[in-house]
């Protein structure tokens, strides 16, 4: 269930309530008449099943709440009453398979931003990732793939696809690109440091590596698991259950190709730096794919089973 706090200007209150009402799934309807100070109105308070949750929302904003009031909608952890379980068993379809689209474009506008912890995180995760590819081992790799943060700027290109949203789209595009750029930049500065040092020397780059050759010598398997990681993230991002996220985040090998093509840059490993940038793209291509594609399939899926507003 979600729970919705709604201000409403007190002249539109009513015409609020009627659509609470009207709509399948809704429960515990609760108005406050002049509670609302900034901006002055009433509160209005509800709780609907998640599966009408999207539609509810989307013609609360068609009254122009967002403009003239406020709607704060809140995930319920335990409800306990009988008629919000036949809430639940009136609206259409599962709660764990439902989109708020709202939610979406709000989470991934975020998760997209340029930020200086996106930088630090995309740069500690590649430099993490060098020191796999050279020592050639997984388990540093795999780190590096559970800590890059790539897939919030991938997941809100997808969703600016689909919602149309060019701003979020140019958005998600600069902080993909800016953040690869950046963390390969300070990992080729990184590599020449540990060579210095000792630690990095060029015979594990291009000695043999049965644990991270992958990350350089693309094929077709790299774009099947791409595509698939791709739609497993995108349903984790809009489902209920979202603990799949770390699974795909292990999965695709954006950051080690990455740190890869950084290491080799620094070497002058031209055929490697070569391999791992088609690596890097190649999975760019397939999770953008896969993660649209998703988005489109939910977005018909859900047009086709969700009652209307008023349905009721």
């Amino acid at each position: 269930m979600l729970h919705l706090r709604l201000i409403s200007p007190a002249g539109r209150t009513d015409e609020v309530v009627r659509l609470i009402e009207g709509t399948v799934g809704t429960a515990h309807l609760v108005v406050l008449p002049g509670a609302a100070r900034d901006p002055a109105g009433d509160v209005v308070l509800c709780d609907v099943a998640r599966e009408a949750g999207d539609g509810l929302i989307d013609a609360l904003g068609g009254l122009g709440l967002a403009e003239t009031g406020a709607i704060a909608v809140e995930d319920i952890g335990l409800s306990l009453s009988r008629r919000a379980d036949e809430a639940e068993r009136e609206a259409p379809g599962e709660g764990a398979d439902a989109v708020l689209w709202e939610h979406l474009t709000d989470a991934t506008h975020e998760e997209s931003t340029l930020s200086v912890t996106y930088l630090a995180f995309i740069t500690l995760a590649t430099m993490i990732a060098a020191c796999g590819v050279v020592l050639d081992n997984a388990i540093l790799v795999v780190g590096a793939m559970a800590v890059g943060p790539e897939f919030g700027p991938l997941a809100g290109f997808c969703t600016s696809l689909v919602q149309r949203r060019p701003r979020l789209a140019l958005r998600s595009l600069v902080t993909l690109l800016v953040g690869f750029a950046v963390a390969m930049a300070v990992t080729v500065g990184f590599s020449l440091f540990m060579d210095g040092l000792g630690l990095f020397h060029r015979s594990g780059l291009e000695g043999r590596r049965p644990n991270t050759a992958f990350v350089y010598a693309p094929d077709a398997f790299s774009f099947v698991v791409a595509v698939l990681a791709g739609a497993a993230g995108t349903l984790s991002l809009t489902s209920a259950k979202s603990g799949a996220l770390v699974g795909v985040a292990i999965s695709v090998t954006t950051v080690p190709a990455a740190a890869n093509a950084a290491v080799a840059l620094a070497y002058g490993d031209t055929g490697q730096t070569l391999g791992s940038t088609n690596q890097l793209l190649l999975n760019l291509l397939g999770i953008v794919l896969a993660g649209t594609l998703t988005l489109l399939a939910q977005k018909w899926f859900w047009s086709g089973r969700r009652r209307r507003p008023g349905a009721g």
